[in-house]
């Protein structure tokens, strides 16, 4: 039984919400939970982030049926929601010159059968934990990532870096883009988390373990409040979902 729990905050610094979420609930047919987190000039960060989940959400809805078949399909059913919602958010970008520098993350969680279908964009992180271990599933498209993968900057470095907000890739702000796409075991027991950089900025991995550990039904809240002590200097949201 897949059960979720989510909570979105506008932070201590901001003025508008720029993260939007969406959520299955138990009962749903379809499994699906989507997190973005929006950014550009005005109000254009909120525009793109809801227009990118809205916009995925209703291309698996309209796709899920034929795309059961396999796995593959459904692999590429996530990818291609991500690629039409870019497709979405880059046009009306255009055809708005206030909207012209709008962007989002897009990460997309799609639950069938013991497998969690993904597809990310951006760093907004979903992370795995498995029993003792707590492991983050996809990979920032940022340019503090990018040094870490030249061994130009260290773990720690990488934590209170200026340029730590600096996206390489984003949707909305190209006419193509190419999404992470991967198939992750989900089993009984199995917790997924996703979150804006607004929880990971200000709370440490150790830390989100031990809330998951000790506060089975209200960890988000807790997740947020944590965040929101540390400084809030962004938007947070968190998505969990457990494998009961």
């Amino acid at each position: 039984m897949i059960k979720a729990f989510a909570t979105s905050d506008v932070g201590r610094a901001r003025e508008i919400n720029e993260d939007y979420f969406s959520i299955s609930y138990q009962d749903d047919p379809i499994q699906l939970f989507i997190v973005a987190d929006g950014m550009g000039g005005y109000n254009g960060g909120e525009i793109a982030s809801k227009l990118a989940v809205t916009t995925a959400k209703e291309y698996i809805v309209s796709n899920y049926e034929n795309a059961k078949e396999s796995k593959e399909k459904l692999l590429e059913l996530v990818k291609s929601a991500s690629q039409y919602a870019n497709m979405i958010v880059y046009e009306k970008a255009q055809a708005e010159a206030e909207l012209r520098k709008m962007g989002t993350t897009l990460d997309i969680c799609l639950i069938y059968q013991n497998r969690a279908f993904i597809s990310h964009i951006g760093d907004s992180r979903i992370y795995r934990k498995r029993k003792d271990f707590f492991r983050k599933l996809t990979k920032d498209h940022s340019y503090v990532q990018q040094l870490l993968d030249e061994g130009k900057i260290t773990k720690e470095e990488s934590i209170t870096h200026p340029e730590k907000n600096m996206l390489m890739k984003a949707l909305g702000c190209t006419e193509f883009i190419e999404p992470d796409a991967m198939i992750k075991g989900f089993i009984k027991g199995d917790i997924i988390l996703m979150c804006s950089d607004g929880l990971t900025n200000m709370v440490s991995e150790d830390n989100l373990v031990q809330i998951l550990n000790e506060n089975p039904t209200d960890a988000t809240k807790l997740m947020i409040q944590q965040a929101n002590d540390k400084g809030g200097k962004d938007n947070i949201t968190a998505v969990i979902i457990r494998n009961n």
